[in-house]
């Protein structure tokens, strides 16, 4: 062995090993820690062993924990402690650490003064079904009120903003014009035509048993003009837009560039969300109606090459059996799912958190939102309108 192992070793042999002493005087019991604390030591004091001496005296209502000859001692000490301080609270016996060094209170102190529900110490049982119940509904009602107060300060926007008193950017308006219309012209015809045909295929292999198939127009026509067409542009526009709309806004609240806004007391309502609020308003019918003629010719080409249906005979009945009800009552759905969509989205990126992590999980859930609440708003729609007899 080397000269240097020897004096190791026999600076090892000369501290005294870390040691563990319990004495009881009525219902306060007394732990004594003494010798040098090491985590290399390969025995060292449990706290097992000290806790099931004192339950065997009885009744403890107190432990006051003293240093006597203590030595070095490191991180092993302080685990000991803590296992101790978890059974003390666990059976509401009062701890006292005062008569130790004054840097391992310090550090017991320390360790304690983290909330336990960032550590998740102490959180072993699972909640009960009732109070997930109650969390998850007073979760339900905070969004509610969030999204109110969300609307509500966009309609005082667009008020503020057609006196002449809001800061808009105009610029940011027409960009959204560009991106919420022509831009997705190709998506929204891709989506539609396939929808028309579908719907058509389906339809004409039912028909076709009872020498009906030149009502497929028929369905098709007012399945596309009422439903389908306003539905699959909302959904589309929901995955594209939606989701852009909060990643944006998004960004921009993780580089505090909406704290710069209100800085400048410009309002960000005002400067983001209003603008694409009123554009996507304005392109949703548009682009509806687009859907409607696409998915109608969708139809047509499995009217023409599956049921040998002309041309002329297919318009003709299409014609016939669509009026104008059912195209504004599509345009109208799409106009309430833009502003759903506008919503959701820029509400979701205004609330988004200053991480990047944040940012994408701001944009599944607009989408998804939004995805939702088209879907529930077209059935609430649907049964006005059969009370109405529209």
């Amino acid at each position: 062995m080397s000269r240097e192992g020897l004096s190791k070793s026999a600076v090892a042999e000369s501290e005294e090993a870390a040691f563990v002493k319990v004495s009881h005087q009525g219902d306060k019991a007394t732990i004594t820690l003494g010798g040098v604390w090491n985590l290399r030591a390969t025995t060292r004091p449990k706290p097992a062993t000290a806790l099931s001496e004192i339950e065997s005296t009885g009744k403890v209502t107190q432990i006051r924990c003293v240093g006597e000859n203590l030595g070095a001692w490191d991180s092993s000490l302080l685990l000991f402690l803590a296992e101790l301080d978890d059974w003390c609270q666990s059976h509401q016996i009062a701890l006292d650490l005062h008569n130790l060094p004054e840097g391992v209170t310090s550090l017991i102190a320390l360790a304690k003064a983290v909330p336990e529900a960032e550590t998740e110490r102490g959180h072993t049982r699972r909640p009960s079904f009732l109070y997930q119940l109650g969390m998850w509904a007073i979760q339900q009602a905070n969004a509610v009120t969030a999204a109110a107060a969300f609307i509500g300060a966009c309609v005082i926007s667009l008020r503020r903003i057609i006196a002449g008193k809001g800061k808009v950017d105009w610029r940011l308006f027409w960009l959204s014009l560009q991106e919420t219309g022509p831009q997705a012209l190709a998506i929204v015809g891709l989506i539609s035509f396939l929808t028309g045909l579908i719907l058509a295929f389906v339809a004409s292999i039912q028909l076709k048993q009872f020498g009906a198939g030149i009502y497929v127009a028929n369905l098709v026509a007012v399945a596309m003009a009422r439903e389908m067409g306003a539905i699959m542009t909302g959904v589309i526009m929901a995955g594209r837009t939606g989701a852009a709309f909060a990643a944006q806004i998004g960004s921009m609240k993780v580089s505090e560039e909406i704290d710069a806004l209100d800085t400048l007391a410009i309002s960000p309502m005002d400067f983001l969300v209003s603008p694409r609020v009123v554009a996507l308003f304005l392109m949703m019918p548009l682009l509806a109606f687009y859907s409607d003629l696409v998915g109608i010719a969708g139809g047509a080409v499995v009217g023409f090459g599956v049921l040998h249906i002309s041309l002329v005979q297919y318009w003709n009945q299409t014609v016939g059996s669509m009026g104008l009800e059912d195209i504004l009552t599509g345009v109208g759905k799409s106009a309430v799912f833009g502003v759903i969509v506008a919503l959701t989205g820029c509400q979701r990126g205004m609330n988004c958190q200053n991480n990047a992590a944040a940012v994408g999980n701001a944009a599944t859930s607009a989408v998804v939102l939004a995805i939702t609440w088209i879907v529930a708003s077209d059935a609430i729609i649907d049964v006005v309108l059969d009370v109405l007899k529209l």
